[in-house]
């Protein structure tokens, strides 16, 4: 199959790419081996730590000696390949060793996961030969510490809109900016900064900056809500002199960097969001089975089962999500940025859940600093802010599939612009062009579909999928039918398109980890993960058709109405008295 194939996009264009997604992602046994290694090793030196891990949370420090054990036990290392002196894991192991690691405490975890997932990235995906071998035999040992500078005050989710200037000056480049909540800003030595350069308005360049460079310092420690004992600062760069030689990647092409190293490193932040689940899971069914409540545990109450039983399924669908996120990676394939979007929102919102539910089955306990649940709840809040909101991704996401649309309609003959200047025309060649291809690829009205390599006994839950499918194309049409040019604007529908792709990829992951499982161990041993693929199709299926119905029918405007009128008074003005 082509290396450039995406399963959502092509998704979005009625091709149910199974080749893609089946078989489900396995590691071979060589990276199990390296794995069982590294997971070893983080219990033996993180399990049972939990009056430290108060400790440093009340503190806001993470103790040197802490990442002196860190730099000992090569979490450093774990993606720099083996020639530089790294583990050279693949996007797979590096991911469940960040979900091990998650497990005993998030500001160790953020720590790891910062130097490998984003700080170092660009060098491992863009760097010369001179700068792998110059940099990562450091960065391997922990001697040096990697930091991602792009965040700035104005300068957030739009990343293209970067203050921090760098002038050409010879044979060097002069950068000045400041850089906003940068972790591992105060123990990092190596940061990769982006700056604008000269050329077209918009452009921007990463660098390699080193902290004995003159000119470069660094802020306070932030006092922060959570995943306080990380090391988040501002960077400040005073007329800092570059080395052209320390430019990654192409001059102006800095967004493009940006983009790929953000996407490249998100099973690592899924893998942590899995590690914690799995951490409240245990937390929470001890809690459940040791607390009574009206004379017997309340474990044995209705509720506090449901609870429990979403946070099973919501972590078996995430690390589903994540792996198969990872093994694509892995493949070889280049066209994952919506796949691995879709991980992030999913997996951080899922961990979100089960937090607060986690603390909500403890009663007082969770609401008390000397038990875990409200640190890990303030540690995970950020997740669905950093590395990309989650608004933000879901916009991302829904209109890659409308832009995708919309360049196949035009290989047809007919230009985007020309369908929207003749919307009547123009959008019965959507609709007519939509339903073919689904139909092609889904069968309407026939029982089977189009997957071929699903074992029966999933059949059911694989027809909700391609229903699902149906109703994604449906709704792609319906929304630019509906909208237009003016879809750009329209938060709240193409919100609905893409947790619609959210939900459908999370299925066709799980629909892919059952079926492998079924087929290794057979029916009556994978009948709790079928049971969990029940329950999740359920809810999808659900879920779907609210979103599909909620296209024309719906309170959207009420909503910006009643938004428009708050922030024109700037407050609430109802009260009682």
């Amino acid at each position: 199959m082509d290396q450039q194939t995406s399963f959502m996009r092509s998704l979005c264009l009625g091709y149910i790419e199974e080749d893609l997604i089946v078989p489900f992602p396995e590691q071979s046994e060589d990276e199990k081996e390296l794995l069982r290694g590294v997971i070893q090793s983080l219990e033996q030196t993180f399990k049972g730590r939990d009056d430290e891990y108060r400790k440093w949370d009340r503190a806001g420090d993470l103790p040197p000696e802490v990442v002196q054990q860190m730099k000992e036990l090569g979490l450093f290392s774990l993606i720099i390949p083996e020639e530089f002196g790294g583990l050279g894991m693949n996007a797979s192991s590096y991911s469940r060793s960040l979900q091990e690691l998650a497990k005993y405490d998030g500001s160790v975890a953020i720590t790891a996961g910062a130097h490998s997932s984003i700080g170092m990235r660009a060098l491992i995906l863009f760097g010369t030969p001179e700068q792998r071998a110059k940099y990562l035999p450091k960065l391997a040992t922990g001697e040096m510490i990697a930091a991602f500078a792009l965040t700035e005050p104005g300068a957030g989710s739009d990343a293209a809109a970067i203050k921090t200037k760098a002038v050409r000056d010879g044979n060097d480049w002069v950068i000045n900016g400041n850089k906003l909540w940068i972790t591992n800003g105060g123990i990092a030595d190596f940061f990769t900064v982006f700056a604008r350069t000269e050329g077209p308005e918009g452009h921007s360049t990463a660098f390699i900056v080193t902290r004995d460079m003159v000119g470069v310092t660094t802020g306070p420690h932030e006092d922060k809500m959570g995943l306080r004992a990380s090391s988040t600062t501002t960077v400040m760069l005073d007329n800092v002199r570059v080395p052209h030689e320390n430019v990654i990647g192409e001059v102006g092409k800095g967004f493009k960097v940006a983009m790929n190293v953000l996407n490249s490193g998100r099973t690592g932040l899924g893998g942590g969001c899995i590690g914690a689940m799995k951490h409240l899971i245990e937390l929470t069914t001890k809690q459940c089975k040791e607390r009574e409540q009206f004379g017997k545990p309340i474990a044995e109450f209705g509720l506090m089962k449901q609870k429990i039983g979403h946070m099973v399924v919501e972590c078996y669908v995430t690390e589903a999500l994540v792996s198969l996120v990872a093994g694509l990676i892995d493949k070889g394939y280049k066209d994952y940025a919506v796949e691995a979007a879709i991980s992030k929102v999913f997996a951080t919102e899922c961990l979100w859940r089960s937090a607060d539910e986690a603390l909500q089955a403890a009663g007082g306990n969770g609401y008390m600093c000397e038990f875990p649940y409200e640190r890990i709840l303030r540690d995970c809040r950020i997740n669905r802010i950093f590395e990309g909101t989650n608004d933000i991704l879901r916009l991302f996401i829904a209109l890659t599939a409308m832009n995708d649309v919309g360049k196949e309609l035009s290989s047809l003959g007919k230009s985007l612009e020309g369908i929207f200047n003749d919307p009547i025309k123009g959008f019965g060649v959507i609709s007519e062009y939509a339903l073919r291809r689904v139909s092609q690829t889904t069968g309407v009205g026939k029982v089977r579909g189009n997957f071929s390599k699903l074992n029966p006994a999933i059949q059911p839950q694989a027809e909700i999928f391609e229903d699902g499918v149906r109703d994604l194309a449906a709704a792609t049409d319906r929304i630019l039918r509906k909208h237009g040019k003016s879809i750009i604007g329209k938060q709240f529908a193409t919100k609905r398109l893409a947790d619609i792709m959210i939900d459908l990829f999370a299925l066709a992951a799980t629909l892919s980890r059952v079926n492998s499982s079924i087929n290794k161990n057979g029916p009556q041993a994978a009948y709790k993960e079928l049971e969990i693929l029940q329950v999740f199709a359920g809810q999808v299926r659900r879920r779907t058709k609210s979103n599909f119905n909620k296209i024309d029918n719906n309170d959207d405007e009420l909503i910006k109405s009643l938004a428009d009128h708050a922030l024109e008074n700037e407050r609430y003005i109802w009260d009682t008295v």
